[in-house]
């Protein structure tokens, strides 16, 4: 019995004792080569997504200020119709009976000279005319004592003449008071330039034919109407005093400077 106790017990020694020696060995093994633990693999940062270059550029530009359009004129050809038309307002043409020429709109105010002393009707009237067709010049005094005098308008009717045709007729003497008035209203003593006078039916049908601002039935072919210029006063005075009258027709052209005056009926253009 005790043997066999003896026994048992060497045995559990023994066991004992080799379980320690494995223990010391694995711990002497782990010394010389020690257990390296793999780390987890970190994760790079995500890169951005990178736009296009154009969507880049448009989100960095700035949008432009836009500058107001501005309208040119439109160029015409200073000889077209459409030219003319668009270079004059929209114009009036007075009646074929007795008109002369395009309307003219209104031009600002003129300003006149102060107004002379009252006219004596018994005074004598003298007029001065310078033909620029003929290069001729003539002095008369047609009025004395309130009455016109014949010779005077007799020397007047040949030097009105229609040059082209060298026909004459009767001028209306009224007309010549309307110069005479004009030129008293505007105190001048200058001549008269005579751009038009008396026109025959053909000179008046052939400068119709070339110019759309000559009347069929002008009152140049019945000696009761003249173009002329002022020396020393605008057109614009010439066509105010004729106006302030009020004695017949006014017709005035700027671009050329020369005024109408005629005995016909109280008209302007």
């Amino acid at each position: 019995m005790l043997r066999t106790l003896a026994i048992a017990l060497l045995a559990v020694l023994v066991s004992v004792a080799g379980s320690v020696e494995a223990f010391a060995q694995v711990k002497k093994t782990a010394k010389r080569s020690p257990i390296v633990h793999a780390k987890k693999p970190v994760a790079a940062p995500a890169r951005p997504v990178a736009k296009s270059s154009a969507k880049m550029r448009s989100a960095v530009r700035k949008p432009a200020a836009r500058k107001p359009a501005i309208r040119k004129p439109a160029i015409r050809k200073a000889g077209s119709i459409r030219g003319r038309a668009a270079a004059r307002p929209a114009a009036r043409r007075p009646s074929t009976k007795w008109g002369v020429g395009r309307y003219a709109p209104p031009a600002r105010r003129t300003v006149l000279p102060p107004r002379p002393a009252i006219v004596d009707q018994r005074a004598p009237r003298t007029l001065s005319f310078f033909n620029l067709h003929t290069r001729e010049s003539i002095t008369v005094t047609y009025r004395r004592n309130g009455a016109y005098v014949p010779a005077a308008l007799q020397r007047l009717n040949h030097f009105l003449r229609d040059s082209r045709s060298d026909t004459q007729v009767n001028i209306d003497p009224q007309l010549f008071d309307i110069l005479w008035l004009v030129r008293h209203r505007l105190r001048s003593t200058s001549a008269y330039s005579v751009v038009s006078a008396y026109r025959s039916p053909q000179t008046n049908a052939w400068l119709a034919s070339t110019s759309s601002g000559v009347a069929d039935n002008s009152l140049h072919m019945r000696g009761q109407a003249m173009d002329v210029i002022l020396p020393g006063r605008s057109a614009a005075q010439v066509r105010a005093a004729g106006l302030e009258l009020g004695m017949g027709g006014v017709g005035y052209y700027p671009r050329t400077g020369f005024v109408h005056l005629d005995t016909g009926p109280v008209r302007r253009w």
